[in-house]
């Protein structure tokens, strides 16, 4: 008699017996790897005289660093299978726990424990051994580059960013530049007379941002499931030590002069140096305290090397002292800012520019940088915004007619630019109910939409219709005299109701041309149509401000004029159109 449960038995067998089968298969293919890295270690490593591999692995420098001060390059830091264990194994000196981190897990930095485990790297304070201090406090012990790359793929994925390629950028401490120059030197007192030292003396050797990139990446990509490369997605690991050394800087300072660059169109700088991106390292006077400079690898190592060996001794130990304490790393995730351009048209009379308050009160009901922006933001899933557009008017002006050129900023958007959804975004603002603002021509645009609005900020040309009074009956030979105006030049210094933020100039400006619009029944008011160079005021150019603009059209007509309502009509810039 059959059993009623033996299909689920049969099943169940079939699952274990592929699993086993499975697991033989990467079992199998974990051995072939580590026989291919070994022999890629072998090659690398074949030269490397073991008397010194012993000696440095004594002063505490990993494996990985040793690696890279005998001049040690090529694929071989991204062996999966590279341990201490191996590079004895190769070097046939087979001694256990030379100079890695055998332990894994997570325990509390302040663990007694910890000084009498083995400690960290005294060149790299254990970054090249994948051990660090999270941003809790806790100590991370890890096995290898996978477990790594683990984290930080999950840290990626965690964090909501669609990607299809990826850069790492890494920060570490200038100490550590500091620790390699005082193992060198050890090197060079110890066996400077040697023939190995004086033919790798002149070798560049690979950093240590470039072995731990090369220990990551090829699993990073397995992970994330795209390739490395030049991205505008950037995956930042930063490392910070208490132990930073003040010197670095004050050396860098007097050896570099720093270079001011203004980054965007935003007015900030940052110390950088020609021929290196901008690194931030991390410089400290305490053990309590950490500050970030702005000095770059080629600096530090510049300066460093620039220094006489009595100097260096002078300032930092050497062979380095061991380290008990690793790195801290924080990972941060961040996307290129994405530009957004197009054209904006505003319907109220008590709608402002950008958000406006005074005394804690907020001025006009909203702002067209507000409704564009907090209704473009959830779209590009980004952290924040920055609006700019090509000029301004005042609260109680309208943008009609082409609208005004404007340009968004997306900082660290988690949707791929190029998946950047358009016409939801353009459909979305133009579908809101209040009906104060309404864009048009929007587009995704690279920097180069600052070029655009710059080129055009100064050439521009601006057409308005303003409703205007004046104290006495207008006459056709008045509406003749403004209407045959061409190419004016006024003088206008800058008004009052601005002067306590502008400052007290006199600008030249251009009336192009103007036209009279007479309205039925009344004598009294009238529409200007007019075309001005970009920064006329127009409001004190059609009641002079006191005799601060000159001529007006007050003294035009020989009466007062006022200024009830103006529109902007036009914004002629080749831009976004």
């Amino acid at each position: 008699m059959l059993n009623e449960n033996e299909p689920e038995t049969r099943s169940l067998t079939r699952t274990i017996e592929e699993q086993a089968s499975a697991g033989a298969v990467s079992a199998s293919t974990s051995r072939a790897t580590a026989e291919e890295d070994k022999v890629i270690i072998a090659d690398a490593t074949g030269s490397l005289p073991p008397h010194v591999v012993r000696d440095l692995l004594s002063i505490g420098v990993c494996f990985r660093c040793v690696l890279r001060l005998l001049g040690v390059h090529g694929h071989v830091y991204s062996c999966t299978s590279l341990s201490p264990s191996i590079l004895c194994a190769v070097l046939e000196e087979s001694k256990p726990n030379c100079g890695g981190v055998e332990e894994s897990g997570l325990e509390p930095i302040d663990d007694s424990n910890v000084l009498q485990k083995a400690l960290f790297c005294s060149v790299c304070m254990g970054i090249l051994q994948f051990s660090n201090v999270d941003e809790g406090g806790v100590l991370v012990r890890r096995d290898g580059a996978r477990e790594l790359a683990a984290s930080v793929a999950e840290f990626v994925k965690r964090d909501g960013h669609d990607i299809d390629g990826f850069a790492i950028d890494i920060l570490i401490p200038s100490i550590v530049s500091a620790n390699e120059h005082a193992a060198r030197l050890h090197m060079k007192k110890k066996y400077g007379s040697e023939r190995w030292f004086k033919e790798r003396l002149h070798n560049d050797s690979i950093t240590v941002k470039d072995a731990l990139r090369l220990s990551i990446t090829n699993t990073l990509e397995t992970l994330l499931g795209v390739e490395s490369g030049v991205d505008s997605f950037q995956i930042r690991l930063t490392y910070t030590h208490t132990k930073a050394s003040p010197n670095i800087p004050k050396f860098a300072e007097v050896n570099q002069p720093h270079k001011r660059r203004k980054t965007g169109m935003l007015g900030l700088y940052c110390t950088t140096d020609a021929s290196s991106s901008i690194d931030e390292f991390q410089i400290n006077g305490s053990e309590d305290s950490e500050h970030t400079s702005g000095v770059a690898d080629s600096v530090i190592k510049k300066c460093l090397n620039s220094m006489q060996d009595k100097e260096f001794s002078e300032h930092f130990e050497s062979p380095p002292t061991k380290v008990d304490r690793p790195c801290q790393l924080e990972l941060h995730c961040h996307r290129a800012t994405i530009y957004i351009g197009g054209r904006y048209l505003k319907y109220s009379r008590n709608v402002s520019q950008t958000k406006w308050i005074i005394d804690d009160e907020r001025m006009g009901e909203a702002s067209v940088e507000e409704i564009i922006g907090s209704n473009i933001l959830p779209v590009c899933r980004g952290d924040n915004y920055k609006f700019h557009a090509a000029g301004r008017e005042d609260i109680d002006v309208r943008m009609l007619g082409s609208g005004r050129p404007f340009l968004l900023e997306v900082h660290n958007a988690r949707c791929l630019p190029s998946m950047v959804p358009i016409d939801i975004m353009e459909k979305r603002i133009n579908s809101l109910d209040s009906k104060l603002v309404r864009v048009k021509n929007l587009k995704m645009t690279g920097n180069q939409g600052w070029a655009l609005m710059r080129e055009g900020e100064a050439e521009k040309q601006k057409q308005y219709v303003a409703l205007v009074w004046s104290s006495h009956p207008i006459k056709e030979d008045d509406l003749q005299s403004l209407s045959s105006v061409k190419d004016m030049q006024i003088l206008q210094k800058t008004p009052i109701r601005v002067l306590h933020r502008r400052s007290p100039l006199v600008r030249e400006k251009i009336i192009h041309w103007m036209k009279v619009e007479k309205l039925d029944g009344n004598t009294q008011y009238f529409l200007l149509h007019l075309c001005t160079q970009a920064g006329t005021y127009i409001k004190e150019f059609v009641h002079g401000d006191f005799g601060r603009t000159h001529p007006s059209i007050g003294s035009m007509l020989g009466c007062r004029a006022e200024i009830l309502q103006l529109d902007v009509t036009d914004v002629k810039m080749d831009c976004f159109n």
